[in-house]
């Protein structure tokens, strides 16, 4: 991990839990004056330790009751194919998140939709026509145990 104060590890992890934070009240919990708190985050922000700044929504609320990793392997490992499958990816909104890994599939993706019928119509009109997805298999989400996203500092 690269050489922070500990103060700038304070603050980082402080940020992560509440982005929203007052300037103010992101000083008085690390002790320091307003003025050096704010060219610290500056400072971090601008060597960027701080990715951007998000508001965590709360899936529920919003309807979407199914969440699913799927684990897809591709046709072929060819660019076309990598790329086709990556624009894809970048352009659906309920894929949340997917990496590319080691292992018998190549990508996988966690999606969410508002019911498993949502879910299945996704993968089979969406995922499964591109054309370039040789084999997907899907675990259901039953229940999330952690939800945290705060990474250690």
């Amino acid at each position: 991990m690269p050489s922070l104060e500990e103060k700038d590890r304070d603050i980082l992890r402080i940020l992560q839990r509440d982005g929203k934070i007052s300037l103010q009240a992101l000083a008085e919990r690390v002790n320091l004056s307003t003025s050096p708190c704010w060219r610290r985050v500056k400072r971090l922000d601008e060597a960027g330790y701080i990715d951007r700044y998000a508001a965590i929504l709360n899936p529920r609320a919003l309807g979407l009751m199914a969440q699913a990793y799927l684990h897809v392997s591709l046709v072929d490992h060819a660019e076309e194919t990598i790329k086709a499958f990556d624009r894809f990816v970048q352009t659906e909104a309920q894929v949340i998140e997917c990496c590319s890994v080691t292992g018998s599939d190549d990508y996988l993706m966690k999606v969410v939709a508002e019911g498993p019928e949502e879910l299945e119509t996704f993968i089979m009109k969406r995922v499964l026509r591109l054309g370039v997805v040789r084999s997907s298999h899907t675990n259901f989400v039953l229940r999330r145990t952690k939800s945290n996203g705060a990474l250690p500092v």
